[in-house]
């Protein structure tokens, strides 16, 4: 009986400790909801993003197809420019500063986004993360059109815990995991805790009697 509830426990506590260590980080209003950047002629870049921390190993980033009208699917690259193929896709991480990858050369969104159209050969809206020099920390963009150097451009997020040389590091360790698109809230972590909570229970219960605990 001591070492079944010791199992238990120790199940139960891995369970949570994995579910806690997790985040979704959930867009689904209007980007440019307030602004009149869309009725303004030339490209627009807003910001107010959110700032958060962002686990790469674990988080995703979760897009309402409905919102970004992006797609259902991701169609994922992460290189440098020079190297992202010509292909269609609606998300992208720039791993490097620049084409040139010069730490000199001043890089925001607009210049990230420039050097993402160059690339495209389709167009239509997506996203894009890239590394703010200024900042010194990875943001997520939003671009009405990735093919178009007049789109028009909204922060979505700044990863503040990605800053530094740590953070230029962890840039090509982004994957299409990272990233999805989904109308639906993921559930919540107390459901997920407690279904997995109940498993566990029901297991050890189905151990003891079988005399395996």
């Amino acid at each position: 009986m001591q070492y079944r509830n010791v199992f238990c426990i120790a199940a139960a506590g891995l369970l949570v400790s994995s579910l806690a260590s997790a985040a979704t980080f959930n867009f689904n209003t209007d980007p440019f909801a307030g602004t009149t950047a869309l009725t303004t002629p030339g490209r627009q870049i807003v910001a107010n993003e959110a700032f958060i921390s962002f686990n790469i190993a674990t988080d995703v980033f979760a897009l309402d197809p409905a919102v970004f009208q992006a797609g259902n699917t991701v169609e994922f690259a992460n290189a440098p420019v020079n190297a992202i193929p010509a292909v269609p896709l609606n998300v992208v991480v720039l791993d490097s500063f620049d084409d040139d990858n010069n730490p000199a050369t001043p890089f925001g969104a607009g210049q990230a986004a420039n050097l993402v159209a160059g690339r495209m050969t389709v167009a239509g809206p997506g996203f894009f993360v890239y590394f703010n020099q200024a900042l010194d920390v990875p943001r997520l963009v939003y671009s009405t059109d990735l093919s178009s150097t007049a789109a028009d451009l909204k922060v979505l997020a700044r990863m503040v815990n990605l800053n530094g040389q740590a953070g230029r590091d962890a840039m090509p360790t982004f994957t299409a995991a990272n990233f999805a698109f989904t109308d639906a809230p993921e559930p919540g972590g107390l459901v997920m805790i407690t279904g997995g909570l109940l498993l566990i229970g029901c297991s050890c219960h189905a151990l003891s009697r079988r005399g395996q605990l």
